[in-house]
């Protein structure tokens, strides 16, 4: 079993332009992103599809690394602690990307607009310092 740096790397790239997409809409003002549903629509697309694609990336390291299977999704960060990606504080910290991108895709309880905002400026301010963890993983 041998980690596809290649795979990766792309995934990397494509969460890195979701999170730029997402940095520009989560610049606006509260007001002006609230005035115009369409930014909602998107801010919750480019985060369930950054989060997908670090699920993937998670799923492939651990995949690759190990000879556990995660129980969910959220297990999937705390697994990454495991085999060395992440501290365990972080990898704790990360797995609530989980639990958004379930409440995006699933709708549970409906989709507050102001707490998608406020997830969407929260993640694209930590997503990079787990991107770096995985590229420093790969060094190794």
């Amino acid at each position: 079993m041998a980690v596809n740096s290649e795979l990766v790397e792309r995934k990397i790239a494509l969460v890195l332009e979701d999170v730029e997409r997402l940095r520009r809409l989560t610049s606006l003002p509260e007001e002006a992103y609230l005035a115009d549903e369409i930014h909602e629509a998107l801010a919750e697309r480019y985060l369930e599809r950054a989060i997908g694609r670090i699920l993937d990336v998670n799923y492939h390291l651990i995949s690759e690394t190990a000879s556990v299977v995660p129980r969910d999704y959220a297990d999937s960060f705390l697994k990454l602690a495991d085999i060395g990606v992440l501290p365990q504080d972080r990898a704790a910290h990360y797995a609530r990307l989980a639990g958004l991108r379930n409440r995006i895709t699933h709708e549970y309880n409906g989709l507050d607009v102001r707490l998608i905002h406020k997830a969407a400026r929260e993640t694209v301010e930590e997503i990079p310092e787990l991107l770096r963890a995985y590229r420093a993983f790969l060094a190794r």
